[in-house]
């Protein structure tokens, strides 16, 4: 994130979680831009308000406790750079996961509210529940997007076990303007 967000950006966290990325988010952006960060757990989004007042970097984050699928409900310019972390809640109840239609959904929204030369970043966590429905989704979902609109990197450790987490980075082109249905 550090290599791709500039002062004055306006981004989105689509899985606040405990507030780390929130946090580096806002510090990226400063004061002249803007944070937007969604999750569907109220301890989610107090641990991420609390996190951003103790390092007073709150004034420029607005925190939606509802589900990523619905960020187009609530946000309507465009973003320089978002990023979700699926999986489950660090310390939180690991029954309440993301789900593959729910951030299926998200993702397609997602690329659609990218500005031309944004970067979405998603991290899929697995060993919950699910998780392995999810990942595949998201590789259907990636592998089949127009190579002219979007180019799509998947980073993965090949000698971890346990189902290590995959970073996906997907850069909109340049010149793209069209949405996804």
């Amino acid at each position: 994130m550090k290599d791709y967000i500039e002062k004055g950006d306006t981004v989105l966290d689509c899985t606040v979680g405990n507030g780390q990325d929130t946090l580096l988010l806002a510090q990226l952006v400063g004061e002249g831009g803007k944070v937007y960060g969604f999750d569907i757990q109220k301890d989610a989004i107090m641990n991420t308000r609390r996190l951003l007042l103790k390092n007073k970097l709150n004034t420029n984050v607005e925190l939606f406790l509802d589900s990523h699928e619905y960020i187009d409900n609530y946000i309507y310019e465009k973003l320089d750079l978002i990023v979700y972390n699926l999986g489950y809640l660090p310390g939180g109840n690991k029954k309440i996961t993301t789900l593959a239609n729910t951030s299926i959904e998200s993702i397609n929204k997602a690329l659609n509210l990218l500005i031309p030369n944004g970067i979405l970043l998603i991290t899929s966590y697995v060993g919950h529940t699910g998780s392995m429905k999810e990942r595949n989704a998201i590789d259907d979902l990636l592998i089949n997007l127009n190579q002219k609109h979007f180019n799509v990197l998947k980073y993965k450790f090949i000698n971890q076990i346990n189902y290590p987490p995959i970073l996906y980075l997907i850069e909109k082109s340049k010149n793209n303007t069209s949405t996804i249905n």
